[in-house]
């Protein structure tokens, strides 16, 4: 097993570290990834590092998967729309602040247009 020395003023690394690129793009063809733990064991070094192939999809996706992809993609641009709006701007901006301190209240706008653009979204396109 190999053992990783940090620079001065890196403790841990955790997470992706490269990821694979999408077809057609210069990049690693596989994913690494780094974890720590901190638990009180007797080994001090509890980073690791694993590579992971690229995965190709053996199935073709599912109508649910389809459909959220859509509403994803449809309440994504509603959101960007909404944003730049000027008529509804402040209306927004006071309905905001008026849930945001409510149980079960959006905290940033950001979440706000989407519980909203999202719920118009949902009237439009009920789902079966």
């Amino acid at each position: 097993m190999a053992k990783v020395e940090w620079s001065a003023g890196i403790d841990s690394v955790s997470g992706a570290l490269s990821k694979p690129g999408k077809n057609g793009q210069h990049s690693c063809a596989k994913m690494l990834l780094g974890t720590h733990r901190t638990a009180a064991t007797e080994n001090p070094n509890c980073n690791r590092l694993y590579l992971r192939k690229k995965v190709h999809r053996s199935t073709s996706p599912t109508e649910d998967e389809l459909f959220a992809r859509m509403r994803f993609s449809t309440v994504a641009q509603l959101v960007n729309e909404r944003r730049k709006d000027l008529t509804k701007i402040t209306a927004d901006q006071r309905a905001f602040l008026a849930q945001k301190d409510t149980a079960g209240g959006k905290k940033t706008m950001k979440a706000y247009y989407w519980m909203v653009c999202g719920d118009a979204y949902d009237q439009e396109h009920p789902r079966m």
